[in-house]
């Protein structure tokens, strides 16, 4: 009797879904966070973020800065005069590499930041494709935590995750690293779950 009244339960639950692609989850999660201001550069393994950003130029103010470390330092000042958590996007490679010395100095200083770098898609990591860098050992020693999504069903659950540990206890910095097939992907959702501080 249990399976019938989950299946019943899981049915019903369908009916609020919505589907959305990674890109505009992730987009989703900074607004259900109350993050009002983004500090970023684009590049080709982020840009799908950017292109859906567009539609939310209503709830979302993006500062186009000249250098990803502009970006993870403009949003250590934030956050710090802010008290909320500085958020961040840049692309693969050299974009993702850039964050290090902000990240470093918001570890060290106590600055909740959520960054989100694009990757390559999942079916060429480790083969040396184009800007693919090992973002996740690269960033390790300077972040709370990290994480590489490679499907879009993870992103709801990581993102409340990312916000809750930048801010939680020892506030400081948080890498999601999001391969571009994970940002593309069209998922089935009913809701993102808000970070509990």
């Amino acid at each position: 009797m249990k399976s019938h009244n989950h299946n019943i339960m899981e049915h019903l639950n369908r009916s609020n879904e919505t589907e959305l692609s990674g890109s505009r989850i992730i987009l989703e999660a900074f607004i259900q966070e109350g993050v009002k201001t983004v500090f970023g550069y684009p590049g080709g393994a982020i840009i799908p973020i950017y292109d859906a950003l567009y539609d939310y130029k209503e709830q979302l103010e993006h500062i186009l800065v000249r250098h990803e470390q502009a970006a993870v330092h403009a949003a250590q000042g934030l956050a710090r005069v802010s008290g909320e958590v500085g958020v961040v996007l840049a692309t693969s490679g050299p974009g993702a590499t850039n964050l290090v010395t902000g990240l470093a100095d918001a570890l060290l200083d106590n600055t909740p930041l959520v960054c989100i770098t694009g990757q390559v898609f999942e079916h060429l990591l480790g083969t040396d494709a184009f800007q693919e860098i090992d973002v996740m050992n690269i960033t390790s020693p300077v972040t709370k935590w990290n994480y590489q999504v490679t499907d879009a069903h993870e992103l709801p659950e990581v993102l409340a995750k990312a916000f809750y540990i930048a801010k939680s206890g020892r506030p400081g910095p948080v890498l999601i690293d999001v391969t571009k097939n994970a940002q593309l992907q069209h998922i089935l959702f009913r809701d993102i779950p808000r970070a509990i501080h």
